[in-house]
């Protein structure tokens, strides 16, 4: 039985219980928390094992993995916290190396994939995201100056941290937004620094809400979002901002990405990257993830990045890293879902809920315990662009800086409003 033979080499800290499916019991570990798992099938006692970052997860998802006592985050967190004596293990060496070679063909990612891609994830209903998002819709890091803020104060402080780094000195700037989401960003910035920004998507239902935003603020003359592939964008533009964007890219394309950037960028312009990385060295996504959750997704090393921005002749200007803003982000995130499991069921089914909830929990567990951070990477043409100190970003940050309430009012994403125009029910 090989997979209560590896979590006996790997589980130390939290007490694991695992009862197969004929009935036999295993404890492993000491402590807490105390977690009792039921295998459903014979043969989970070795897919579990060959393939361990795929098949639990699908195991969970699929019903044939149940959780007799403690909750999923109590057995994530027994996973992730002993993963890494697992990962000494000859058998995890060589399946690492075999699902790394096969993840590389994924990452090829030409613009057909690409879209493809995007509306795998983006695409989904709109009600999915109401559940566990800020109104704003920010899908990516917050930024928590304070532990205790909510995630709508954080989104709000995540716009305006990345627009501080932008150097947004005159009216009228130019701004690309590569992968701009929901148009939080760009709506942001075109109301906040009074800059024209294009925002570009390949999800078709992301730029219809964009779109849609942007006319109701009356910003549509100055925030304009297309649905298109960034490589077929024409510069120059005075400021390049992408959030979240990067880890849809892929490996064999971080060149094209950075050259693609060099070439869009003003000669005095200023580009900023807020992406997901790893503190380790290269390794694949988990294949969960690749395959249920982001087809084509890739977390790169912060190595990785700096090579291929070396090769693009753009100068690193500033990095700054957030260790565990995006696990709190997370947190919030599965808490929601959690409090709308039964609409969340409604809307698609069990297996489908059972699945979010492992993503999300999953995410926030790798950001606690494995290798992950989100990385800021200030990018510019000229060593002279940027002002010599930092003091810029801080003044901008506390010129712009708005309470919650006055955060509220500037919002101007109202899904309630959308729901009730009849073409976008017609989607």
């Amino acid at each position: 039985m090989l997979f209560p033979y590896l979590l006996k080499q790997m589980i130390h800290q939290g007490t694991l219980r695992l009862i197969t499916a004929d009935g036999k019991n295993y404890i492993f570990g000491a402590g807490t928390p105390c977690v009792t798992v039921k295998l459903h099938r014979k043969i989970l006692e070795w897919s579990l094992a060959l393939w361990p970052e795929l098949k639990i997860s699908e195991a969970y998802m699929n019903g044939l993995l149940t959780l007799e006592e403690g909750s999923l985050r109590d057995f994530l967190y027994i996973l992730f916290v002993n993963y890494r004596d697992a990962e000494k293990q000859p058998l995890f060496q060589w399946l690492k190396r075999l699902s790394g070679r096969a993840a590389q063909l994924r990452q090829f990612n030409p613009l057909g994939r690409a879209r493809k891609n995007a509306a795998y994830h983006y695409d989904l209903p709109d009600r999915l995201y109401d559940f566990f998002l800020d109104s704003d819709r920010q899908y990516s890091c917050a930024y928590f100056t304070d532990a205790h803020n909510s995630l709508e104060q954080a989104q709000f402080d995540k716009k305006r941290h990345i627009a501080s780094k932008l150097l947004l000195n005159k009216r009228g700037l130019k701004i690309l937004d590569i992968g701009s989401g929901w148009g939080g960003m760009g709506l942001y910035l075109a109301r906040e620094c009074n800059c024209n920004v294009t925002g570009v998507t390949l999800s078709v239902k992301q730029y219809r809400i964009s779109r849609d935003r942007a006319r109701d603020a009356g910003l549509d003359k100055y925030c304009r979002f297309e649905l298109r592939d960034y490589r077929q964008e024409s510069g120059p533009y005075d400021r390049i901002v992408s959030i979240g964007m990067f880890e849809h890219v892929g490996k064999k394309n971080y060149d094209e990405f950075f050259s693609r950037l060099y070439q869009l960028l003003a000669e005095d312009g200023v580009a900023v990257i807020h992406t997901i990385g790893r503190f380790n060295e290269p390794e694949q996504t988990n294949a969960f993830l690749r395959k249920h959750i982001f087809p084509g997704g890739d977390l790169p090393a912060l190595s990785e990045i700096m090579e291929s921005v070396q090769r693009s002749g753009l100068f690193t200007t500033d990095i700054e890293i957030l260790r565990l803003h995006y696990a709190e982000t997370l947190k919030r995130w599965s808490d929601s879902v959690e409090a709308h499991r039964h609409e969340i069921i409604a809307l698609y089914d069990e297996r489908f809920y059972r699945k979010w909830q492992m993503y999300l929990i999953g995410c926030e567990m790798s950001f606690r315990y494995q290798h992950l951070m989100v990385a800021q990477i200030q990018l510019s043409k000229r060593l002279a662009t940027l002002p010599l100190t930092r003091d810029y970003m801080h003044a901008w940050e506390h010129a712009h800086q708005a309470p919650a309430a006055e955060a509220r009012r500037h919002k101007v994403f109202r899904m309630d409003a959308l729901h009730s125009n009849n073409e976008f029910h017609r989607q």
